[in-house]
């Protein structure tokens, strides 16, 4: 059996090149892991965007709704980082339901990725930091109505500091929110998530990993986990725009083969998303992306 991944061709919104945030790594992405045959032609698991139910579980009302009829506060809209049209509002249900379909799939498999989510910087009332909704707490409050698990996990490894997600889930004891992340990094105030690791600036490969054995080992004691959701973002690397680390793709490689290998070797589901990345080299960019994909692949 393949691994399960996720792809809709909505997640890319098609931005103007010149854009900070490179929009376009989630076609190249794709069409990569097909060339490279990690998926076969018409091989993608593809999710229903996020219904307005599902979105409201882990946001208001009123944000949702704003989103979905396009009338975004620009204040809001200025935190995000870019305008909530159709097509951002469409890109962003469709990568959440790709992170639920994930973890359905996960639960089913295993083993299941996304080839977007991660959005980890929206909160219950508005989005920020490139992300419009927080597919992953979507994605865990889901499940969590549905009764399909009692505890989960997200294990964030992106390079900025998931303070969303540990502001959507401060004070639920079922899921456990742990990140790893770059300490002088974007955002400036960074709520408590369960457990956070903070790098400095410049961390390599060895340093990172190095902290990985304690996270691990903390969060499963802790959090006994039913599922994890686990956020590859790629943004430790050493030649990310908006890193501050200094990993390298074998470092990045590694960090991932010793994180899901972790919980498989323990039977516990994992559903992967991509995370962050930022580069003009779009290229190089979506193959750093594929990372994850290409190491999930050999726990299947």
């Amino acid at each position: 059996m393949s691994l399960a991944i996720v792809h809709h061709p909505a997640f890319d919104a098609r931005f103007d090149p010149r854009h900070r945030f490179p929009m376009s790594k989630f076609s190249r992405l794709a069409e990569i892991l097909v060339e490279d045959g990690l998926v076969a032609p018409g091989g993608y698991h593809v999710p229903e965007p996020a219904a307005p139910d599902w979105l409201r579980r882990a946001h208001s009302p009123g944000y949702v709704d704003a989103v979905l009829t396009q009338t975004v506060a620009a204040a809001t809209e200025k935190a995000i980082g870019f305008p909530v049209d159709a097509a951002v509002a469409l890109r962003s249900r469709c990568a959440t339901g790709g992170t639920v379909l994930a973890a359905r799939l996960a639960l089913e498999r295993g083993l299941a990725c996304n080839t977007a989510g991660g959005s980890h910087h929206a909160a219950s009332d508005g989005g920020a930091g490139f992300s419009v909704f927080n597919d992953v707490a979507v994605a865990a409050q889901v499940l969590l109505a549905e009764g399909l698990v009692r505890r989960i996990l997200v294990f964030d490894c992106d390079v900025h500091q998931g303070d969303g997600t540990a502001l959507i889930f401060a004070g639920v004891p079922n899921v456990f929110t742990l990140s790893i992340h770059a300490e002088n990094n974007y955002p400036a105030v960074k709520p408590p998530s369960d457990l956070d690791t903070s790098l400095p600036d410049k961390t390599q490969d060895d340093g990172y990993l190095a902290v990985l054995p304690f996270a691990l080992e903390t969060a499963l004691h802790d959090a006994s986990p039913d599922i994890v959701f686990y956020n590859a973002g790629v943004d430790p690397h050493g030649d990310d725009r908006l890193g501050r680390l200094s990993l390298t793709d074998a470092g990045l490689a590694e960090r991932d083969r010793r994180v899901i290998g972790f919980f498989r070797d323990r039977g516990i589901p994992l559903a992967g998303v991509i995370g962050g990345g930022y580069s003009r080299d779009i290229e190089s960019l979506a193959r750093r992306h594929t990372i994850l994909h290409r190491v999930a692949s050999e726990f299947v």
